[in-house]
C-alpha cells in the first residue's frame, strides 16, 4: 500500500540533494545515453524503488522473480526504501553504484526528471516494440509521465481519489445514497454535522486545507482545470474552474461552522496513517481519500462502516459524476546507465504486462495503471476497490500536470488557500493573479 504523494519543494543546485531543472541540466546534459547494449547479453541491472513494508518488498520481488523467469539473461538487483534526494544524488555521480531503472512515489517530480534529462525519454524503445501509449494507459496516468513531449516515465501503479462516507451515519440522518452534486454534497456534509458548544460532536466533511487529503488540486479536478497555458505560462488566475473551486471551499468552511471553529475540531484528530484517522474514529461522517484508506480500514480494528463513491461534481458538470484525482508511482530509466536496452526490457514488463500489474496492484492494495489491466477480470473485485478503479477509468479523470520545478506550483496555490480560508487574503481574483506571478517566476528562476 503507498500512500498519498505529498507535495514536496525541490532546492537548486547540483551539489545539493534535490535540485532544479537547470542545475540537473548541467549535471546530465543529455537523455541519449548507453542505449547500445546488448539485451540478449547476461546482465545484472539496478533497481531502486521507495517500497519498504514486508507485503511491499515482498511483491515487488514476485514479480522481479517473474521477471528473471522470462528473460533469464537479466539479473535484477533491487534495492528499496529510496526517497527521491537519493535518487537525485545517485544519479549525478554516476558511476557502477547508481541504479539503471528507478522509481519515484512524487510525480511532481517528473517534470525535473524530464527537463534535466535524468531520465531517458522512453518514446523510442515503445515506438520499436510497438507500445501505443495512448492505448495502453489511461489519459491522466499518462499525462504525469511525460512533460513537453519528454514521455520520461511510465506509470507504474495509481492512486484514485474518492467519497469515503460512514453508512450508519448516513442511516441515521436519513440518507440514502452518496452525493453526486457538490450542492447535495453540502447539504449532506450540514445534515450529518452535530455541533457541541464551540466545536463538534461529529462533522460531515472537514473542508479546512489543513485537512488531511482536502487540498486545492484534489478538490479542483472535479472541474476538470488547466493549470497552465499552451506556452507555459501560469493559468490559475484565468481558469474558471480554480476560481469556483477556491470559492466553493469557502461557502462550505462557512456553512459547516467557520474556519476558526473547523481549525480548533481538526486539532483533535489523531495522524492520518494511523488507526485514529477522523474518518476511521467517526469523527467526521465524509472523507475525500485514496484507495489505500480501505484497505488500512480492513487491516485495523476500526469498528466504521464505510462505503465508497466518486467525489461528487459540480451540478453543471454533473454528467462527468464518476471521475476524481490521479496520481500514482513513476518509474524510468537513469540517463547515466549503460544497460538501458535490458533496462527497458525490465521497464516494459513491470508496466505493461498485464498479469505483472494485476498482481502487484491486488498485493499492495493500489489502483492498476494500464487500460487493460483496469479491465482484468484478475483485479480485485472488492466493491469498495472496484469504485477507485471505475475513477482511474473513467476519461474525464485528471490529474496536475509535470512542471520544471517540481510541486512548487501547487504549494504556491495551497498558500493562497490557507490565506483565502481564513479571511487572510479578501480578494480571491487578486490573490489568483499575484499567485501566478509567483508561479511563473519560480518557474523561470528554475530554468
Amino acid at each position: 500500500m503507498t500512500g498519498p504523494r505529498h507535495l514536496r519543494r525541490r532546492i537548486a543546485g547540483c551539489a545539493m540533494l534535490a535540485s532544479l531543472a537547470l542545475a540537473l541540466t548541467a549535471c546530465f546534459g543529455s537523455s541519449k545515453g548507453g542505449a547500445n547494449d546488448n539485451p540478449d547479453a547476461d546482465v545484472t541491472i539496478t533497481f531502486w524503488h521507495g517500497w519498504s513494508a514486508p507485503n511491499e518488498v515482498g511483491a515487488i520481488n514476485a514479480n522481479i522473480a517473474a521477471f528473471e523467469k522470462k528473460y533469464p539473461n537479466i539479473t535484477v538487483k533491487a534495492v528499496g526504501n529510496i526517497t527521491d534526494d537519493k535518487i537525485n544524488q545517485a544519479l549525478r555521480a554516476g558511476g557502477p553504484n547508481a541504479p539503471d531503472v528507478v522509481s519515484s512515489f512524487t510525480t511532481d517530480n517528473v517534470g525535473e526528471f524530464c527537463d534535466s534529462k535524468a531520465f531517458v525519454d522512453l518514446a523510442p524503445f515503445m515506438q520499436k516494440d510497438g507500445i501505443d501509449p495512448k492505448t495502453t494507459f489511461p489519459p491522466a496516468q499518462l499525462s504525469y509521465t511525460q512533460y513537453n513531449g519528454d514521455q520520461c516515465a511510465l506509470p507504474l501503479l495509481s492512486d484514485a481519489y474518492g467519497l469515503y462516507y460512514n453508512k450508519d451515519m448516513f442511516n441515521a440522518a436519513g440518507i440514502s445514497s452518496p452525493p453526486k452534486t457538490l450542492s447535495e454534497f453540502d447539504a449532506d456534509a450540514v445534515k450529518l454535522t452535530k455541533q457541541s458548544g464551540d466545536t463538534y460532536s461529529q462533522l460531515g466533511f472537514m473542508p479546512d486545507y489543513h485537512g488531511y487529503e482536502s487540498t486545492i488540486t484534489h478538490f479542483a479536478s472535479q472541474w476538470s482545470p488547466t493549470y497552465f497555458t499552451s506556452a507555459g505560462k501560469s493559468n490559475v488566475a484565468d481558469d474558471a474552474g480554480i476560481k469556483a473551486a477556491f470559492e466553493w471551499q469557502k461557502a462550505l468552511v462557512g456553512k459547516l461552522g467557520g474556519y476558526s471553529r473547523l481549525e480548533k475540531y481538526r486539532t483533535t484528530f489523531g495522524d492520518e496513517f494511523s488507526n485514529n484517522n477522523p474518518f476511521m474514529t467517526g469523527q467526521v461522517a465524509m472523507a475525500i481519500d485514496g484507495e489505500w484508506r480501505a484497505g488500512m480500514i480492513d487491516d485495523s480494528n476500526s469498528k466504521v462502516s464505510y462505503g465508497v463513491a466518486p467525489f461528487p461534481v459540480p451540478d453543471s458538470m454533473a454528467s462527468q459524476y464518476g471521475k476524481g484525482y490521479i496520481t500514482g508511482t513513476i518509474v524510468g530509466i537513469a540517463s547515466t546507465s549503460q544497460k538501458q536496452n535490458a533496462a527497458w526490457e525490465f521497464v516494459k514488463f513491470m508496466t505493461t504486462d498485464t498479469d505483472a500489474v494485476v498482481s502487484f496492484a491486488n498485493a499492495i492494495h493500489n489502483v492498476p495503471s494500464t487500460i487493460a489491466a483496469l479491465a482484468s477480470p484478475k483485479v480485485s473485485q472488492d466493491p469498495n476497490f472496484q469504485q477507485f478503479i471505475k475513477i482511474a477509468a473513467n476519461p474525464n479523470s485528471n490529474t496536475t500536470p509535470s512542471s520544471p520545478n517540481g510541486g512548487a506550483y501547487q504549494l504556491t496555490l495551497q498558500n493562497l488557500g490557507y490565506n483565502y480560508e481564513s479571511g487572510k487574503q479578501a480578494d480571491l481574483q487578486s490573490g489568483l493573479e499575484a499567485t501566478a506571478k509567483t508561479i511563473d517566476n519560480d518557474i523561470a528562476q528554475a530554468q
